[in-house]
């Protein structure tokens, strides 16, 4: 008898039928006549209660089915729970197809976040994990969507590069060539290596995504990226997920829009279709998390001028730990202020110093300022950095000759300036960011199945 994922038991339709499932045990209860086992599939966030009639089954057998983790075949009579509208099985025989013992370290107890970080392999089983994952998915799958049904082409940047996308230095060294005291200098190092020069790995796939919306005119990458950023904070991890859009003949204002319309599309997706993971970080993570979530995609997006938030940070009467002064870019502290204070709602904080701003943002007429955004939203900060990029060919040979940076890496980019440039658009989206915000999940550490932080690779 082939077996059936549990979600297709929810319906009802079985009732009274013979089935076969599998799955692990999530917890158990042992009684006289009775005993009882929490069943999931990884098919849905709810278990399957499994009842197991004692005048079938003998202790010894029954023992090691009810260990926690344990993975079982069962096969019964699927009835109707004591609740509404729940189902559970009647148990006519069962195998255990892996065994588990005492060892196992999820226990019938509240682990802490710190604990489970510590067996990454493990706590997906975890109710908590379980729904974070699978919304993930479910967030990644709506994303595509978004895209697809606008009109984008879904392209694939390289994830070993020759260029620092962001020119701030923090790319992971990719290379062949193990230590050897006999090389003298980096460039003997790097003629040595696979490519005879430096590479590392991609920070961002902007660059490589500009080529191609200069050709295909809308395009989205979406893949690993990676900062070897010293950053031991809950919102940093070396290695994640981005989402990078580009989109030719586009101003700020024309991305600001677009990207507007893809948090709102897809956080009315995962309302849809995630209901019961949603529910269950409301109740357990964040409370209020629901009404968020349907306040962002039914109200508009707060935006100011970045010189304006400066001013409203220096009347909040605050005491804030970083400096507030124009010029400075804003830290976690402010832009938790301006979303979760002072607006209550996600806001876009426009035109930032150039100084504090990649290189290839577009200038703007004061020669201070660039055409760049970032995205702030309640709890998380930061979500989306966002800009119109620099078109003219001049500017930019300026901007990344004054910046010390190597004009032979970004010769192609150049390029795109000088045959046919256009004005074009884009931003990213960090997926584990936005995974935090829909879930009320505090750390990236626990958004990311093997997360990569400073001095841990587990």
């Amino acid at each position: 008898m082939e077996h059936i994922e549990l979600h297709k038991l929810r319906s009802g339709e079985h009732i009274g039928k013979k089935v076969a499932v599998c799955g692990w045990v999530r917890t158990s209860r042992d009684s006289k006549n009775v005993a009882f086992a929490e069943l999931n599939d990884g098919s849905e966030l709810n278990h399957m209660q499994i009842v197991f009639d004692k005048a079938k089954f003998d202790d010894k057998t029954l023992a090691p089915m009810l260990a926690l983790g344990s993975a079982l075949r069962v096969v019964g009579t699927v009835e109707k729970g004591m609740k509404d509208e729940s189902v559970e099985i009647l148990a006519e025989s069962a195998e255990l197809l892996g065994g588990s013992d005492v060892s196992y370290p999820l226990q019938k107890k509240r682990h802490t976040m710190e604990f489970l970080r510590t067996i990454p392999h493990l706590r997906v089983r975890t109710n908590t994990f379980n729904a974070v994952f699978r919304v993930r998915s479910e967030l990644s799958y709506a994303i595509h969507e978004f895209f697809h049904k606008n009109g984008y082409y879904y392209v694939h940047s390289p994830i070993i590069t020759g260029s620092d996308c962001e020119g701030a230095g923090e790319v992971f060294k990719v290379t062949t060539v193990g230590y050897d005291p006999s090389i003298k200098s980096e460039e003997e190092y790097n003629k040595k290596d696979f490519f005879g020069r430096s590479a590392g790995l991609t920070v961002s796939g902007q660059l490589e995504g500009e080529v191609m919306a200069t050709a295909l005119g809308k395009i989205y990458t979406f893949g690993p990226t990676f900062r070897a950023e010293n950053s031991n904070t809950p919102r940093h991890a070396a290695e994640f997920w981005q989402v990078e859009p580009e989109v030719a003949f586009a101003d700020i204002d024309d991305i600001i829009g677009i990207a507007t319309d893809m948090i709102k599309s897809i956080i009315a997706h995962l309302l849809e279709h995630c209901a019961p993971e949603l529910a269950f970080f409301d109740e357990r993570f964040e409370h209020g998390l629901l009404a968020k979530l349907r306040h962002v995609v039914d109200s508009d997006f707060a935006r100011i001028d970045y010189a304006d938030a400066i001013e409203v940070l220096k009347k909040s009467g605050k005491q804030f730990v970083y400096p507030v002064e124009w010029g400075l870019d804003l830290q976690t502290e402010h832009e938790r202020y301006l979303t979760d204070e002072y607006f209550k709602k996600p806001v876009f904080v426009v035109n930032y110093p150039r100084k504090i701003k990649s290189f290839y943002m577009k200038q703007n007429p004061d020669g201070k300022t660039v055409a760049a955004t970032d995205l702030l939203v309640p709890g998380v900060g930061e979500i989306i950095g966002c800009s119109e990029r620099e078109a003219d060919y001049d500017k930019l040979l300026k901007e990344i000759t004054d910046r010390g940076m190597k004009l032979s890496d970004y010769a192609d980019y150049l390029d795109l300036r000088k045959f046919g440039s256009v004005p074009h658009s884009g931003f990213g989206l960090g997926l584990e960011r936005m995974l935090m915000y829909v879930t009320g999940m505090a750390n990236i550490r626990d958004v990311i199945e093997y997360p990569r932080t400073k001095d841990d690779l587990k």
